[in-house]
């Protein structure tokens, strides 16, 4: 499912066989930011936390879920978050992702019509100030990417710079098969609670 997938582009969940795409991954990797010491000498660390979250909705837009930090899986299993990373990378980018949040369509609630996958940064540090962060939403399981179709670069993209939320993109059901908006746009959130109201408001 080789897909160049654009911001704003809606996308169906279908293999190049045909087979539809039951198992999808967000996972998101970032750096700690590097500090110099006092008079330019030295250097330190401060540790990033970014938090990725994700939001389910009725047909009607009513919140039905939250899967974050504080509650790793949905009410119907349907969805898993590998767990809070309070850092980032301290020692450079190792390839890895620091979280992965996991959606197997098959098991998710016949009342849920959209889910949203929403970035924060839990301390307020501004996208633009973190030396490396990009999300990435592919076919696979936390430890083997199969295939990439969507990813964003948000350290290195000046429209996130003087932000610290963003909504990555919303799986939407349509007609019984689910779809993909890949929105990627930077808000004004502070908080989860504010990010999953965006999302009903703006993005449904």
């Amino acid at each position: 499912m080789a897909i160049n997938l654009q911001k704003g582009q809606r996308i169906n969940l279908e293999k190049e066989n045909g087979a539809k795409l039951q198992n999808v991954c967000v996972g998101i990797n970032w750096g700690a930011i590097e500090k110099k010491g006092l008079f330019g000498f030295g250097k330190s660390k401060e540790a990033v936390d970014l938090d990725g979250s994700c939001a389910l909705y009725s047909e009607d837009k009513r919140h039905l879920d939250t899967v974050y930090y504080g509650s790793l899986r949905s009410k119907d299993s349907a969805i898993q978050h590998s767990g809070d990373d309070l850092t980032g990378d301290m020692n450079g980018d190792d390839g890895l992702d620091n979280e992965v949040l996991t959606l197997d369509f098959s098991r998710l609630n016949p009342s849920v019509s959209y889910v949203a996958f929403v970035l924060n940064s839990f301390r307020g540090q501004d996208f633009g100030s973190i030396p490396f962060a990009s999300i990435r939403i592919y076919e696979g399981t936390p430890k083997r990417v199969n295939e990439v179709f969507a990813k964003y670069d948000i350290a290195n993209n000046p429209g996130f710079s003087g932000h610290t939320s963003m909504v990555m993109g919303v799986f939407y059901k349509k007609n019984g098969e689910w779809k993909f908006n890949a929105i990627g746009e930077p808000t004004r959130d502070r908080k989860l609670e504010e990010s999953i109201s965006t999302v009903r408001q703006n993005y449904l």
